[in-house]
């Protein structure tokens, strides 16, 4: 039996780290790209016990010598692009690098395939930043985009490009739309890992105050070690085709504040200052999200809701920050 070949486009993060994880437990021989695969630490592949079940190539999405160099040496027949800058907040300051990174490395990915005539599926990651604001409806499949950051911009971006190769030249290539997904393996300037930690280091006697913005908006959360199980299903689909990868259920972040307060025995109002100037610019008020046709076409479906996940979060902390101690 052939052994399938994965190249995972960012691999030091939280999803490239959850799935490749995932992909040797399904027996896949697992490859990794970092800009410098010699000096990255690859924490979270250590954190996970997988690093040296995972081969790891330098390669700089926006250098097309570099993908094809890549591509040509690993000859993947699935590959994940999860690469990219990767933070809302952060693409307000990096624009450039923003689009670079995200936009002009998946054309990149694209234009190798096509180039080297491959035959691999390309799995991208999008975002559901893309949909802007979705009021009080779910956003599915159809819903029309309208970003409201550099990086919803370029998630749109790759976004097209990617349906518009899949179109032009016939590559199996799709995008999954994925709403707010969270793990331990998130860094802190996340506002969930923010609040987690810091929750967490007042349980234990910090006497610091949190400080927040708007806490009035709206997410769906989901569980990352789930989502990463529906890149893979959309790939062995016989027809590529985006999906929205969601719970179906979202919250305010004052209730996901709250619960992860409530779950250390505190009450978040003690211990939060709200701070007008650390808002977003264009911040989206609301995201609700409808994953029925991944329910019905990927058979998968979220089974962590927003309660489980910030006790999960929750626990990894303190049983890390117990270790650390």
């Amino acid at each position: 039996m052939t052994i399938k070949r994965a190249l995972i486009c960012g691999v030091s993060g939280q999803d490239g780290a959850y799935l490749a994880q995932l992909l040797l437990h399904k027996g896949y021989a697992v490859f990794g790209t970092s800009r410098d695969a010699q000096t990255a630490s690859f924490r979270n592949l250590e954190l996970l016990g997988i690093r040296s079940h995972v081969s790891c190539e330098s390669m700089a999405l926006n250098d097309f010598r570099s993908v094809l160099h890549v591509l040509s040496k690993v000859r993947p027949d699935e590959i994940y692009n999860l690469a990219g800058q990767s933070s809302v907040g952060l693409s307000f300051d990096q624009p450039v690098e923003t689009m670079e990174s995200i936009a002009v490395g998946t054309l990149n990915l694209l234009e190798g395939i096509r180039f080297l005539g491959a035959t691999a599926r390309l799995y991208n990651a999008g975002s559901s930043e893309c949909f802007g604001n979705t009021g009080a409806r779910a956003a599915d499949e159809n819903t029309p985009f309208h970003p409201r950051s550099p990086y919803a911009v370029a998630k749109a971006a790759a976004h097209w490009t990617v349906a518009s190769y899949r179109d032009a030249y016939g590559l199996y290539a799709c995008t999954g739309i994925l709403f707010n997904h969270e793990s331990p393996l998130r860094p802190e300037r996340f506002v969930t890992k923010k609040i987690v930690a810091a929750a967490c280091r007042i349980a234990r006697g910090s006497r610091e105050k949190l400080s927040l913005g708007n806490i009035e908006v709206i997410r769906d959360w989901g569980w990352a070690p789930e989502y990463v199980e529906a890149m893979w299903r959309m790939l062995q689909q016989q027809t590529p085709k985006e999906f929205v990868i969601a719970t179906g259920e979202s919250h305010t972040l004052e209730e996901f504040l709250s619960t992860a307060f409530q779950a250390l025995g505190l009450d978040w109002r003690d211990h939060v200052v709200l701070d007008s100037t650390i808002m977003r610019q264009s911040d989206l008020v609301a995201s609700y999200a409808n994953p029925s046709l991944a329910d019905k076409l990927l058979d998968w479906r979220a089974n962590m809701r927003m309660v489980d996940i910030v006790d999960l979060l929750v626990n990894a902390q303190m049983t890390r920050s117990a270790s650390v101690s």
